[in-house]
């Protein structure tokens, strides 16, 4: 088994080959997919310092608008949209270019005025009015924390607290500590609790965005801050629930709590996510170390999933883009290798692996 940064590496210039950066899935639109891949992308360079990483986030960045600043194709009806946006803070710290900040700002304005439920909660898209789902909570939040460090905008600390908070509010199970995939504040969504407004799962890639997004937003957050204490309890209180239902070969599952149903199967991108998170979280000191041995047994888990086809590696067992559903909705849902946002859950845990924990162990 090789060091994480080779895995990362491998998986970059697989995508690399496949793609010139403009044609990134889906092509031409400012979207979270190439957003969460290319984080990847950009974490990985930070680590090794390969400049042609950096140049291809950039090369799809520049394809995406004009000289102005006006991004092409950007739906300011959902957060999916913005979560790119985090692209910029780099190349403008690189190339001091004003058509970045332009980008910048006019996002952080669609997040100013964005749809809010009645309880503050943010929409997580136009058509799926009063309805928040957990993986908003990376779509929206470190872009606002980062903003907020940056541009001495504090209020954003403040919104960033609050929409973690809240989420964690409305979507917690009592029992099993675990996170419900999405909530309606009005319980008309076909899958909504008609009691309690909340979908009926516990859907592994969208609870594995809600640690990540927060570690994020708290590399942001000053040291007094009065809701810092909360969101590290809310990271570690999600992680330690989630390790109890580690399925046997080191992976998380699809639906997270019912590893013992034969029809539920180990996902490989829910389990990047929250190997990752529990790497930051030990580094942080937000977790105790021992909790590096569900990491270890999860990395390891993905990692003997691989294969190769030549130089291209293959990651694979990823759920594709999925809506909120029952458990058959989720058990059906099709997998999918080397898409975006699964090389991007596996670029993230592949990084953090290698940067709080020395690549070992």
């Amino acid at each position: 088994m090789q060091k994480p940064l080779f895995y990362a590496k491998a998986a970059i210039e697989t995508l690399m080959r496949k793609y010139e950066a403009p044609m990134l899935p889906p092509v031409g639109r400012f979207h979270y997919h190439q957003g969460v891949f290319l984080s990847g992308v950009y974490q990985t360079y930070l680590l090794c310092r390969d400049e042609k990483y950096f140049e291809y986030m950039k090369a799809w960045v520049d394809a995406m608008m004009d000289e102005e600043g006006n991004i092409f194709e950007c739906d300011h009806g959902q957060m999916d949209d913005i979560q790119p946006g985090i692209l910029l803070y780099p190349l403008i710290e690189r190339t001091g270019e004003a058509k970045y900040r332009k980008a910048l700002e006019t996002l952080i304005e669609v997040m100013r005025k964005y749809p809010k439920n009645k309880e503050g909660g943010f929409w997580h898209k136009a058509w799926f009015a009063n309805e928040m789902w957990l993986d908003g909570l990376y779509m929206g939040g470190p872009i606002l924390a980062e903003y907020a460090a940056k541009y001495e905008a504090p209020e954003f600390f403040d919104e960033v607290a609050f929409q973690a908070l809240l989420m964690e509010k409305v979507t917690k199970d009592e029992k099993t500590g675990l996170l419900y995939h999405a909530y309606d504040s009005e319980r008309a969504a076909e899958w909504a609790d008609k009691e309690t407004g909340l979908s009926p799962e516990f859907w592994g890639r969208s609870i594995g965005w809600v640690p990540v997004a927060v570690l994020d937003d708290l590399d942001f957050f000053p040291a007094g801050h009065s809701k810092k204490s909360q969101l590290e309890c809310l990271v570690a209180e999600l992680l330690q629930n989630l390790c109890k239902y580690q399925g046997p070969d080191g992976r998380w599952y699809q639906v997270v709590d019912k590893v013992e149903q034969s029809d539920n199967w180990p996902e490989n991108s829910c389990t990047c996510l929250y190997v990752a998170a529990i790497c930051k979280a030990v580094a942080k000191g937000i977790l105790d170390k021992s909790y590096l041995e569900y990491a270890k047994n999860g990395y390891e888990g993905v990692i003997q999933s691989l294969s190769f086809e030549g130089k291209d590696i293959q990651i694979g067992n990823v759920c594709v883009g999925t809506g909120v559903g029952d458990y058959q909705h989720y058990i059906n849902r099709p997998t999918s290798t080397n898409d975006l946002h699964g090389v991007g859950a596996f670029l993230i845990m592949c990084a953090w692996v290698e940067k709080y924990c020395g690549g070992l162990f």
